[in-house]
Order: C-alpha cells, then sequence, then structure tokens
C-alpha cells in the first residue's frame, strides 16, 4: 500500500482555521465528499462515533481520525493542514495541526490496519511534519505525502 493509493491531490487542504475538534470533522467530510463522492453526513457520523470510542490525536500536533463506512469500496484518505493548531485531545495534549483522516468499507480488516500504519509510520517523522508545516499549498503537500515513501524506498 502507497500514499498515491490513499490519496487524491485534491483530498489534501490547508485551512487557516477550525473552531472546534467538531468542525475540523465537517471540514475532513466535506473535502470527502468532494474528493470521493461519499455522503459528508455519514462521513462525520462516522468518524464522531470513532473519536467518542478515545481521542485520535496520535501527539505531536499529528491526529489520525478513521472509521469504517457501509458503500465504500477501497480504504481513502483526505488531509487537513491546519495554520492554526486546535485542541485535539491529544495523547501529548498538545495542539493539533496535521489530521489526516482515513476511511475504509466496513469489512475491510487488514487493508485498514495497513493504511494506518503507512499514515502512522510517515507522520512519526519530524523531517515530514517540518516540511508539511512548512508549505501552504496543496499540492505542495500532496507531493509531501506521496514522495515520503519513494525516497525511504531509494
Amino acid at each position: 500500500m502507497k500514499f498515491v493509493d490513499l490519496l487524491k491531490p485534491d483530498a489534501v487542504k490547508v485551512i487557516s482555521a477550525a473552531t472546534s475538534k467538531k468542525r475540523l470533522m465537517h471540514d475532513l467530510s466535506e473535502l470527502a465528499e468532494a474528493a470521493y463522492q461519499l455522503p459528508a453526513s455519514r462521513t462525520i457520523e462516522a468518524l464522531m462515533e470513532r473519536e467518542s470510542l478515545g481521542p485520535t490525536g496520535v501527539g505531536h500536533g499529528v491526529a489520525l481520525p478513521h472509521a469504517r463506512l457501509a458503500g465504500l469500496e477501497d480504504v481513502v484518505g483526505v488531509f487537513i493542514r491546519l495554520e492554526k493548531p486546535i485542541d485535539f485531545e491529544a495523547v501529548d495534549r498538545q495542539p493539533v495541526d496535521l489530521v489526516f483522516a482515513l476511511l475504509a468499507p466496513e469489512e475491510a480488516g487488514v487493508e485498514h490496519l495497513k493504511a494506518l500504519a503507512l499514515v502512522s509510520r510517515s507522520l512519526r517523522q519530524t523531517s515530514v511534519c517540518a516540511k508539511l508545516r512548512a508549505n501552504n499549498d496543496a499540492t505542495t503537500l500532496y507531493t509531501i505525502l506521496t514522495e515520503t515513501e519513494a525516497t525511504k524506498a531509494a
């Protein structure tokens, strides 16, 4: 599994500010609707339901919200970089500014876990996060994310 399999260029966005975690979930859902034609209402409901089980803020300013959706055929992702970090109830209590949401089919067991591991591994690299935080252009952010694995393989 690769980032290019998970993420479309138009599923990446920079947002100047989100007022809350719930507002950010709406933004993620709207981005998923625009990029993958997923109903935003179902997506936000699934993301919020998963978040109620425990926060998906993994630390160091990164959050990895994820959910399963009926009717989805493949695991897909959306990425938002916030210019102004927000409280996300992260494990280290630090505000979040890099958010990669994964949406998986209801029955996608291993594929969902592989995607989560790929994104987590990549966003644990401080150099990758520094590049993402230094750029405001969605196309550049997409390139940084999709080239992360290419440079590891080289």
